[in-house]
């Protein structure tokens, strides 16, 4: 991974491969805690579950992490003494977080590290703290495996987070 500096808040980011992006989860995973949000945001095929599957793996949690686009959100509790994993695909759903509420995302932030596909506009209200992941990639009929990633922390919980180890 190669990591180019945009601004002071931005973390911009090399993904060659697959195994890369599920890397770079892992190591995200290092700084997630119980109470993060965590919201990606890309194409379709872009890397969103690669990543999450990656989070997962680093955070220890129990069950393959896979899309859970059909289902909405799968909870992956804590194989040790960690958070559990919420993972959410928010695609389907139309509306802001009141569409959200049967999901109870509100509930389970503070004792899990939730990741969200496709959360723009529909769970920002949840805290005023998350870390926004961006995967963009090459568009078309393409065998292209390079992503770039830019991660923009948002309130104060990110504010001291050293992203820089994401690139080591």
């Amino acid at each position: 991974m190669e990591a180019v500096p945009r601004n002071p808040v931005e973390t911009e980011l090399t993904v060659t491969s697959p195994e890369q992006m599920r890397e770079l989860g892992l190591k995200l995973a290092k700084l997630l805690r119980a109470g993060d949000l965590v919201m990606l945001s890309g194409e379709l095929g872009a890397g969103k579950t690669t990543l999450t599957r990656g989070l997962g793996e680093g955070l220890g949690v129990r069950g393959a992490v896979t899309s859970p686009t059909f289902v909405i959100a799968r909870v992956h509790p804590s194989l040790g003494d960690g958070p559990p994993l919420v993972h959410v695909d928010a695609y389907r759903l139309g509306g802001g977080l009141d569409e959200m509420e049967d999901l109870d995302l509100d509930v389970s932030l503070p004792d899990s590290v939730i990741v969200v596909e496709w959360g723009e506009g529909k769970v920002e209200e949840l805290t005023d703290d998350r870390l926004q992941v961006w995967i963009h990639r090459a568009v078309g009929d393409t065998t292209d495996e390079v992503r770039h990633v830019t991660l923009t922390p948002v309130g104060e919980r990110w504010a001291a987070a050293d992203l820089s180890v994401l690139t080591a």
